[in-house]
């Protein structure tokens, strides 16, 4: 490819699309450029849908369809980036998302079930079907926040400092044991601001904050805890509120217990981390991530878009032949309380999706006991594998893990997959069924019983959601670019350099997301258009690096006490360990652990795209219509249903 093209495909824009596509009966999709009602859910394949014009039934393939084209409502949010909401905005969709939320699981609401609910909610039963139209329309929390007139792009950035001292404000001064008053937080909250020299938030923005706080963390934060305990804590063997499919995915990470080799010397390079998930109420495994790296918040975005996303294309590059129908976002993402799961930026994510966080207690693991008795379960099947470090050092005395290690970290990952399809199918002995058939009768029902809920909502394009769930930035633009790390050029980042804030007369900040596997790009979010760009390193010469390769180069230059770090030298050094790595006859378990590392982070295989192939090329072939290597077609013998 050219210069030219580069600088060329470096301008073309990526709209954000968090669309769903609902696949259910009476639900609007389209295929092959027909728009079709669904009169019949066959089963997690296939539908079947009356073409709107002619009234002529077909078989759908479910992977296949797409959701019908939305006309934008003027004065939404929609298909922003999350980080431009600002906290009063925030607090508002947030506030009507719980309003709405009893009645999301149901298909068809009733008359009477909005009123009830209005009324509990003191607003207007037309304002609820408002609401409950919106969301369902978009799929976004964002479209619950109605545009206010006047609003000014800039605003937002200023509120997002705002947002972060009410957090701090009620964390470290409101719920403690000193117990101050509302009134008192929010003259703390304004305090700060004005010494931050930030606009301060209104008081109802500030108190509609803390009325978001629940009551176990009020009661345990201002000294109640015994209260919290007693009236918020499951009793053991149960989990509350786990009551149908994807009400309650737990989620968690282990070091798996087998010792694995690279590809070129097969010497062993250590152990890799699993980020499992599983649905609490059906057993269900819905996502796994598995990396060298250490647990992160991006292990924990990658295995959440793993969940959400349809698995089809998932098996079929991993040459394995089975089903594993599970797509759709959770109502709650339960872990402890980690730094990976607690971080802002993956909350605020969750939000948008409607994914409420909620964390164990400290030092209760029992609460923990789905998904650590599912890790203890795989880690078991583990320890027949070669290479495998056991259990503990008593069973791994007199065997030589590394020496015995014989699995790539591709060959692990079949095996895993193949064993997840394999448990999801086993029976379970707490549910008195398999994952998979109690997953089958939660969404279609059985004989007598009727379903829990529908088919989950699939996602339109695999690319936002994965996008959504990047750690984010904020940086100003000056004229050689912007600098996170290294530093980044396009021409799409002309129009905003040295850009000022019209309301605090300082250079503006955007945003910025990047995956952190390969920092030879980011993702901008224009504010003018709504659109992302990808902006490439400045340097083309620059390789493809994760963050951990980089920061490893960088360290190396300044342990050497270089006076003056830069990209040329960093970019070599980067060369220079992998040109040693090719090169080295008798490579030490930590180089080739690093060389492995590098091999998978560069094939760039991510859920969005399970092939090593890149975002452009993909997010093209989602937007026909019909995903990569499946036929459109329609299934034969079903004729018209009258």
């Amino acid at each position: 490819m050219s210069d030219q093209d580069k600088k060329n495909d470096e301008l073309v824009p990526f709209v954000p699309d968090r669309a769903r596509v609902d696949v259910n009966i009476n639900s609007m999709v389209t295929h092959a450029n027909h728009v079709y009602r669904i009169s019949q859910v066959l089963d997690f394949k296939t539908v079947i849908g009356i073409d709107v014009e002619s009234g002529r039934a077909a078989s759908l393939p479910v992977a296949a369809l797409r959701p019908v084209p939305r006309d934008k409502v003027e004065g939404l949010y929609v298909n922003y980036d999350i980080e431009m909401i600002a906290a009063e905005e925030w607090a508002v969709a947030q506030t009507r998302y719980a309003a709405i939320q009893p009645l999301l699981g149901n298909s068809v609401v009733g008359r009477k079930e909005v009123e009830k609910r209005a009324k509990e909610v003191d607003v207007a039963p037309a304002t609820l079907y408002r609401w409950l139209e919106r969301y369902r329309t978009w799929g976004e929390l964002l479209a619950l926040i109605p545009r206010k007139r006047g609003w000014q792009q800039g605003n937002s950035r200023l509120s997002k400092v705002a947002e972060d001292i009410i957090t701090s404000i009620i964390n470290d001064f409101f719920l403690t044991n000193q117990r101050p008053t509302v009134q008192e937080a929010v003259a703390r909250v304004k305090e700060a601001c004005e010494n931050a020299n930030v606009t301060p938030p209104s008081p109802s923005a500030i108190r509609a904050r803390i009325k978001q706080v629940s009551d176990k963390d009020y009661f345990r934060g201002r000294g109640f805890a015994e209260i919290a305990r007693n009236k918020y804590m499951p009793s053991p063997g149960s989990f509350p509120g786990a009551d149908y499919p994807l009400s309650v995915v737990q989620i968690d990470h282990t070091p798996i217990d087998v010792m694995l080799v690279d590809k070129v010397h097969r010497l062993s390079v250590g152990r890799m981390w699993l980020t499992l998930a599983i649905c609490v109420h059906t057993r269900m495994i819905t996502g796994y991530y598995l990396a060298f790296d250490e647990p992160s918040g991006i292990s924990v975005a990658m295995c959440l878009v793993h969940s959400a996303l349809p698995k089809e294309d998932w098996l079929t590059v991993h040459g394995l032949e089975g089903e594993w129908p599970v797509w759709g976002f959770p109502a709650v993402l339960h872990s402890d309380n980690g730094p990976d799961f607690q971080a802002e930026s993956l909350k605020r994510s969750c939000s948008l999706y409607g994914i409420e966080n909620r964390f164990r207690p400290v030092r209760r693991p029992k609460f923990g006991g789905h998904i650590e008795r599912l890790l203890g379960t795989f880690m078991k099947k583990v320890h027949s594998l070669p290479g495998t470090t056991f259990g503990n050092v008593d069973d791994r005395d007199g065997y030589d893990s590394e020496g015995k290690a014989a699995l790539t970290a591709e060959e692990f990952e079949i095996w895993l997959v193949r064993e997840i399809l394999k448990y999801n199918q086993e029976y379970h002995s707490k549910i008195f069924m398999s994952p998979a058939r109690k997953w089958h009768i939660g969404i279609f029902g059985n004989v007598g019983v009727d379903p829990l809920v529908g088919l989950p909502m699939r996602p339109a394009d695999p690319f936002t959601i994965q996008r959504d769930f990047l750690p984010s930035f904020e940086r100003t633009i000056q004229h050689y670019g912007v600098e996170l790390d290294v530093r980044y050029y396009s021409e799409a980042l002309r129009p905003w350099i040295n850009v000022k804030d019209g309301a605090t007369g300082k250079t503006r900040k955007f945003i910025f997301r990047r995956d952190p596997r390969d920092i030879s790009a980011l993702w901008f979010f224009d504010p003018l258009i709504k659109q992302y760009f990808k902006i490439p390193v400045a340097n083309q010469a620059f390789p493809a690096a994760s963050i951990w390769e980089y920061r490893a180069a960088k360290k190396r230059a300044v342990d050497e006490g270089r006076s003056q770090i830069n990209e040329e030298l960093i970019k070599r050094y980067i060369l220079e360990n992998r040109k040693l790595v090719e090169s080295s006859k008798a490579l030490t378990k930590k180089v080739r652990r690093e060389a492995e590392r590098h091999h998978r982070h560069s094939k760039n295989v991510t859920p969005a795209a399970p092939q090593p192939q890149s975002v452009e090329r993909k997010q093209e072939t989602f937007a026909k219509g019909i995903p990569e290597g499946m036929v459109d077609f329609e299934l034969e013998g079903f004729g018209d249903v009258s």
